[in-house]
């Protein structure tokens, strides 16, 4: 399902200066988009825009081209799940219950959830490493845990986009990971995923597209390895910092490192640089097979030899690719292969020399 915003300006005051002006976006089934900005910028603001909870000053959100504006809220929230930043509760549901109502909206008037509701909820609360909590309150529970409740009880819904305000938050590492993992596994399965946050190697090691919202309105949108850069970090959150790669066992992973508070103007890095690479892909399964045909179809301008094997031994697809372009845009394919699961990948570029 697609997701778009045309246009979209939101004041909270008439006549007020904007906290954002003339959004663009667009975000299809499959994609995961990651918003961030400085504190202030109106990164909660513009996802309570896009869901219809704010009305839009000009502009609007549309899902597959119906403006959001325009539907009733039980149509709407049948196609779409919106999960708020966990600020404590003093429910009297347990977890278990509080998930069970994300089915409520597939339920007619006045039904009892069956079998099929019951197995959903303890589906997604499995999928989300939180079945020891199907009994506790949500009153007893701390905020990290509730913050996965929520979760739970939107994809419970099983809707086609989901849309997260800073789902890792409150989580600690190990959390934070199931929560990634999970929106990497939704969206390979065809669900639209968009997340505020406040980590940028998140973005870069999740997300094909990234939105940078800047204080005063402006903003910057793309792929997430244009968007995201040291540049545009900069700009938006006024710090210096540096991003790097980091070398795992099964991959190249990006990684942002804050080094100061932002001073005097610094030129940016040639994007147009002309280098040759390998990309060396280790795929486990088929089930991310299309995807990675249709990029490599999308960058197949720069590719200069291809050469891939299955190991059927250890059901493992092995693809590596030499590319000849710029270094921009080789790194945006290894990131956009990367954010797929089940997939290891690693850039390898040649040394520079002279006339190259």
């Amino acid at each position: 399902m697609n997701l778009t915003v045309k246009n979209g300006t939101f004041s909270y005051h008439r006549g007020g200066e904007p906290i954002f002006r003339d959004v663009n976006f667009s975000v299809d089934s499959g994609e995961i988009l990651a918003i961030l900005g400085p504190n202030g910028a109106g990164k909660t603001t513009l996802l309570r825009c896009i869901t219809g909870m704010l009305k839009w000053n000009t502009g609007g959100s549309l899902l597959d081209g119906e403006p959001i504006a325009a539907m009733s809220p039980g149509k709407l929230w049948s196609k779409m799940a919106y999960v708020p930043q966990a600020k404590g509760a003093s429910s009297a549901y347990t977890a278990f219950e509080t998930v069970l109502l994300g089915r409520s909206g597939r339920l007619s008037p006045f039904a009892t959830p069956g079998k099929a509701d019951i197995q959903k909820a303890e589906e997604v609360m499995e999928l989300l490493g939180i079945s020891n909590l199907r009994d506790k309150h949500c009153s007893a529970i701390s905020g990290g845990e509730l913050q996965m409740v929520l979760i739970a009880r939107a994809l419970a819904a099983e809707p086609k986009v989901l849309i997260l305000d800073e789902p890792e938050s409150n989580l600690d590492f190990k959390n934070q990971l199931v929560v990634l993992d999970a929106m990497s596994r939704l969206a390979a399965g065809g669900m639209t995923c968009i997340f505020n946050t406040h980590y940028p190697a998140h973005a870069l090691q999740r997300s094909g597209k990234a939105l940078i919202l800047s204080k005063g309105g402006a903003y910057e949108f793309g792929p997430t390895a244009s968007v995201v850069n040291e540049a545009s970090i900069r700009r938006s959150f006024g710090v210096d910092a540096v991003i790097g790669s980091i070398e795992t066992p099964t991959s190249i992973l990006q990684n942002v490192i804050p080094l100061q508070i932002a001073g005097g103007e610094t030129e940016e890095e040639d994007a147009d640089q002309r280098s040759i690479a390998t990309v060396t892909v280790i795929a486990t399964g088929n089930s991310s097979a299309g995807r990675i045909n249709a990029l490599l179809s999308e960058y197949g301008g720069m590719i200069v030899g291809r050469m891939g094997m299955p190991y059927r031994e250890a059901g493992l697809y092995l693809i590596t690719v030499t590319l000849d372009g710029s270094r921009h845009r080789i790194q945006q394919l290894a990131q956009a292969l990367g954010t797929l699961p089940d997939v290891s990948v690693k850039a390898t570029f040649a040394k520079e020399r002279e006339g190259l």
